[in-house]
């Protein structure tokens, strides 16, 4: 069944609005950060790393964000032309603000921590005049990063984007992507993290991050009690991940479904998530049924916390069912529904 109807003449499929940094890996890793010495440079910020997924996956993607004036944002910008994702939108800040740094710690594959520059940023300089409606009413859907949120007049642009995208029939997607940095406050998250999820037609979150986001409106939910608030709004489905525990698709027709993580041997703890979306909403743009959905995230997710960076090992189709079939020929039904 199709939860979401994306208008099919559009030449896009997908529009993401929101961060682009810089990772620096550690090489020598298992180490404190303090200890590390040699990194390895990537393309990182989720909602940038889902916008490489979702095109190796085939799918047309663009991008609506803001980069530093620099070698930085010519590396970016350059990176994402090589993988096919238009650039149109993505514009040059102009009074010197910086890209975001990331500096990762991995000291085993259960503990991982980031290091983050986030001062004079450029990704939060994106302002409501950088968000054209023609681009978004050629677009089948619109991902937001919750992080464009924290600061204006990022938030701004988002919220307008959001506004276009409901006003031309473009679907919503909302990562709610929790990130410490840059926000003020928690009464000042739930605000604009509910602002959003309203008008979300797909809502992708942890439990710790639902909670973030409804802790003006009704503290304390259940992962049942948030799906149907959400789908009281406009939400068609909505995605709770709790980690090793697995994650849930609850869908407006009364239903759920729900997979455990696939069995891997990872490197690191973080870069799953940005894995998970861009698998799961493949299968969102191919129509597949809600649990192969959930099965292709979980399976891209697995890969990409065994792998070293987050954007420049994003699989392709092929790899994420070659890796399906071998762990299910190794380990039998390990994804269970629950």
């Amino acid at each position: 069944m199709k939860y979401v109807k994306f208008d099919e003449s559009r030449p896009m499929d997908l529009v993401l609005l929101g961060r682009v940094a810089i990772d620096f890996n550690p090489v020598d890793y298992f180490h404190p950060l303090s200890e590390s010495t040699t990194f390895k440079k990537y393309v990182g910020g989720s909602p940038a790393n889902i916008a490489v997924g979702v095109t190796r996956h085939g799918k047309k993607v663009g991008f609506i964000g803001k980069v530093s004036d620099d070698q930085f944002g010519d590396y970016v910008t350059e990176f994402f032309n090589k993988e096919g994702i238009d650039t149109s939108h993505i514009t040059r800040c102009t009074n010197g603000e910086k890209l975001g740094l990331t500096f990762t710690e991995i000291l085993s594959p259960d503990e991982s921590s980031i290091l983050m520059y986030r001062n004079c940023i450029a990704d939060l300089q994106l302002s409501v005049d950088d968000v054209d409606e023609e681009y978004i009413k050629n677009a089948k859907a619109i991902l937001i990063s919750g992080t464009a949120l924290a600061q204006s007049p990022s938030r701004e642009a988002a919220l307008k984007a959001v506004m276009l995208a409901k006003k031309n029939g473009t679907v919503v997607v909302f990562d709610i992507d929790y990130r410490e940095y840059n926000w003020k406050n928690s009464d000042e998250i739930s605000i604009y993290y509910a602002c959003v999820a309203k008008e979300a037609d797909i809502i992708l979150g942890s439990r710790e991050e639902f909670d973030l986001t409804e802790k003006l409106i009704q503290p304390g939910r259940d992962d049942k009690t948030t799906a149907q608030s959400w789908q009281n709004e406009n939400a068609k489905i909505v995605v709770i991940k709790h980690g090793r525990k697995g994650s849930t698709a609850y869908t407006n027709d009364g239903n759920s479904y729900s997979i455990k993580p696939f069995p891997v041997t990872a490197l690191k703890s973080f870069g799953g998530g940005d894995g998970y979306a861009s698998g799961f909403l493949y299968g969102i743009f191919e129509g597949w049924d809600m649990i192969e959905c959930l099965e292709f995230g979980s399976a891209e997710a697995a890969m990409m916390v065994r792998s070293h960076s987050c954007s420049e090992e994003l699989p392709n189709p092929d790899e994420v069912k070659k890796f399906i079939k071998e762990t299910k020929d190794q380990y039998g039904e390990m994804i269970a529904r629950v």
